[in-house]
């Protein structure tokens, strides 16, 4: 499509939505940005556009323009069941997503990262490896850097690392990365969704446009990929953090763990690529988010030297089983990016001392049964905040959990936490739930949290 003098509406006035009118005026778009939020204020939404003109609308929608526009562009936030969405469509008017338009733009190598859980530290340690070797390259996507404001920099020897969630998967069309990644499928967002089957089959639209010499990285350990591999369009490469993948048909490559040693086969020999305890990362869960930033890295020609160099060096993102502090000889744990049980299981099972853990907040309509059943050993005690807190009490007293407390805010939770621990305890915030109950995100939630631990 070809911007020029076309009527296009965004809809969403965060840092997705900015980044995609001012793309679409700088490629000689007339902007309407709409948001629905009447609390939205009008002049800090024409500061965050600078210079660029644009109608802005809050509030009530009028249904009758619709046909006045050539392109809607949602961010992800929306929904496409959002009835004006629908009625966009039922007007044959093309329905984007940031990830959608920003594509249009690229002109160098993509290598695009979806999963439930590990996106962000996969993304940004292959993102480390890449630029360790590549000319330019840019991270992009779900990890907080809109792809729409990177996209118009990129060249033919660039790379392009996105994260991708399953909000922005419901809106590619032609979006064709030469090497896609899926790390895991658990249930989440089904609130949106609506039925696992839906939210697989969005997970899966990341290779959708992909053919054979492209590159899909697939988890062999996950019943969904195991499924997936045998169909995908891609290559397949495999990665496991148990055995080493079989060779089949569609794939003939793998990377996984034998013992404490992460190994890459290329089909006919096997290479050691790195120790385990050779990395700051810790948990079988990041030796499954190492085993995929290999694999893409591999597929891409990024010599074994500097993969083995970066992976060595990387240190584990903001939020996610960060380290804060130790206060009395307790050890104080970030996982606020922990925002579904499946997340939370993997930091509970990386814990190694008896540990505090802080759950709760807004409900996305999970089951945390399976949260709970991962607290044998460790767990000692559970403090629980926000929305869930009674959803996740029942299920730990149904499973005969009882050492549980509850608190009013994140505040109380770090006080009480510090007045229960013992020296040698760790004390772990992984809450296995969205934080939009009593924070604007997780990583709000979890900075408030480092700052009060610092206070103790």
């Amino acid at each position: 499509m070809k911007f020029q003098h076309k009527c296009c509406m965004v809809i969403g006035t965060g840092i997705s939505g900015i980044g995609a009118a001012i793309l679409l005026y700088e490629k000689g778009a007339k902007i309407t940005v709409y948001d629905a939020n009447k609390k939205v204020d009008i002049k800090k939404v024409q500061e965050k556009l600078g210079d660029i003109k644009a109608d802005i609308i809050i509030g009530e929608f009028d249904y009758e323009t619709i046909p006045s526009y050539d392109l809607l562009v949602i961010s992800p936030g929306v929904p496409i069941d959002n009835p004006i969405v629908v009625a966009f469509k039922e007007k044959n008017i093309p329905v984007w997503g940031e990830i959608e338009l920003a594509y249009h733009f690229e002109k160098g190598t993509i290598i695009a990262i979806t999963g439930t859980n590990g996106k962000t530290t996969t993304t940004a340690l292959t993102g480390q490896i890449i630029g360790a070797w590549a000319k330019s390259s840019y991270v992009v996507g779900n990890i907080g850097n809109p792809y729409t404001t990177q996209a118009d920099k990129t060249d033919k020897d660039s790379y392009t690392i996105a994260e991708i969630s399953s909000f922005q998967l419901e809106t590619i069309h032609q979006f064709h990365p030469k090497v896609s990644a899926i790390l895991n499928i658990t249930p989440d967002h089904l609130d949106r969704h609506h039925t696992m089957e839906c939210y697989v089959e969005t997970k899966e639209r990341i290779s959708v446009n992909q053919n054979k010499g492209d590159v899909c990285v697939l988890n062999y350990e996950d019943s969904y990929l195991a499924d997936f591999g045998n169909i995908c369009n891609a290559d397949v490469i495999w990665f496991s953090s148990k055995r080493k993948p079989p060779k089949g048909e569609n794939a003939q490559k793998s990377v996984y763990v034998e013992g404490e040693i992460i190994k890459y086969t290329d089909g006919k020999n096997d290479f050691d690529m790195i120790h385990v305890q050779e990395m700051n990362l810790i948990g079988v869960h990041n030796y499954e988010n190492v085993c995929a930033a290999i694999a893409m890295c591999v597929a891409v020609g990024v010599p074994f030297d500097i993969i083995i160099n970066e992976v060595k060096n990387f240190k584990a993102v903001e939020h996610r089983i960060e380290y804060v502090a130790t206060k009395n000889d307790v050890v104080y744990y970030n996982d606020s990016k922990g925002t579904n049980p499946d997340a939370s299981i993997k930091a509970i099972k990386a814990m190694s001392r008896p540990t505090i853990l802080i759950g709760g907040g807004f409900d996305k309509g999970a089951n945390f049964d399976m949260y709970v059943a991962a607290f044998n050993p460790m767990i000692k005690m559970l403090v629980l905040m926000g929305q869930t807190s009674q959803m996740i009490a029942e299920a730990a007293r149904k499973q005969g959990f009882q050492n549980i407390v509850y608190a009013k805010d994140l505040e109380e939770v770090v006080h009480i936490c510090a007045a229960h621990a013992n020296p040698g305890d760790a004390v772990l915030l992984s809450p296995a739930c969205a934080s939009w109950d009593m924070f604007d995100n997780y990583e709000q939630r979890g900075r408030m949290f480092k700052e009060y631990v610092n206070l103790l």
